[in-house]
Formats: C-alpha cells, structure tokens, sequence
C-alpha cells in the first residue's frame, strides 16, 4: 500500500553525470528546489555507481545444460 504524500523527484548530478530518484514527503510550506538542491550534495557517488554496476551485471558462461536420455 503506498503513503498518499510522498512525492518522487528525479535529481540530476553533474559528477555522476545521470538522474536518480528521491522519494520524500516535504511540508506545505517547503522549497522543493532546495530540497533537491541539498539532496543532489548529499549524493554518494560511489554508492550509485557500484548499484549501478551491481544491477546490470552480464552473465559470462553460463549456459542452459541439455539433459541427455
């Protein structure tokens, strides 16, 4: 079941160079734009890249086995 206030930005870094998505739930009266300001500085870039990388592996070798009768 999904929280009806939580709004889904998409940040963009310029060290990662690409997008990545923030979830939050901001009061009324807050700054969007400083929020996410703030949240691209606070971004690990190591972190992304090795789920990244983690996420899009290529399997090397393996392959189906027929079974012999």
């Amino acid at each position: 079941m999904a929280i009806p206030n939580v709004k889904r930005f998409r940040a963009f870094c310029p060290t990662c160079n690409d997008t990545f998505s923030v979830m939050a739930v901001l009061p009324k009266d807050a700054n969007a734009d400083a929020y996410l300001a703030d949240a691209v500085a606070r971004h690990d870039h190591k972190a992304f890249q090795d789920m990244k990388a983690s996420s899009f592996k290529v399997r090397v070798g393996q392959q189906k086995q027929v079974k012999k009768k």
